[in-house]
């Protein structure tokens, strides 16, 4: 089992989405409370992805952002590392491009895509660091990042309640929906060591990116960071 520091295993983690892959869309539904399809609409409404843009969904999961992003006309490829995911991804949406990768060594060239994308994903990158360099290289001048994550709370009432649920009611509702609850015991201390806002925008400046700006989602439950590469001189 992976271990919840920043000191991620890719191997390890990707296995623990592997095991739960199955059961994964269902049992996030249940734990954001219905929340979880608010966040993505604002993720899409975020990307704003244009017929004939090329948008790459990086830790996509079954797809079930990319398959609401391709809905636009885009042509969307679904990048993981979890190969049990990917496959159900396959399975629920044949329609879209779905590839193995590293989101540390993108299997890309320089400047392909319009927009990148990645929800929920980076904190379980052994390097988030490097990967939002990876993402800066493959987008094209002006290109667009969003990423959409667990945040801190900036209320200190919204925290107190927020560590309560993840402490006492989310367990509860793991061993009931999940069928691998140690998976989700992973999940509530990687979001808990996870960095707030402001330095996840410091990051992505440090990556290359211009512009860089977030908004909270779920009173900061979730933030959506939004930036872009500089444009071509």
């Amino acid at each position: 089992m992976a271990t919840a520091d920043l000191n991620k295993q890719p191997d390890q983690v990707s296995a623990m989405f592997d095991e739960v892959a199955a059961g994964y869309d269902r049992t996030n539904g249940v734990l954001s409370m219905g929340n979880s399809a608010l966040w993505r609409h604002a993720v899409v409404k975020a990307i704003a992805p244009q017929p004939g843009e090329r948008i790459l969904d990086i830790a996509a999961g079954t797809g079930t952002s990319s398959e609401v992003i391709s809905r636009s006309g885009a042509h969307v490829v679904a990048a993981d590392f979890s190969h049990g995911m990917l496959e159900v991804g396959r399975r629920k949406h044949p329609q879209i491009d779905f590839v193995q990768a590293d989101a540390m060594d993108l299997p890309f060239g320089g400047a392909e895509f319009d927009a990148v994308t990645i929800s929920f994903g980076l904190r379980n990158i052994e390097d988030p660091k490097r990967a939002l360099r990876e993402m800066c290289r493959v987008l094209k001048p002006g290109g667009r990042l969003v990423v959409c994550e667990f945040s801190t709370p900036p209320l200190a009432l919204v925290r107190t309640g927020y560590n309560a649920y993840m402490k006492y009611l989310m367990p509860l509702v793991v061993g009931a929906s999940s069928t691998n609850p140690e998976a989700y015991t992973y999940l509530a201390a990687s979001i808990a060591d996870w960095p707030d806002q402001a330095t996840l925008a410091s990051w992505i400046r440090d990556a290359g990116f211009t512009g860089v700006e977030h908004r909270n989602l779920t009173a900061g439950v979730v933030a959506l960071h939004r930036a872009r590469v500089p444009a071509a001189n």
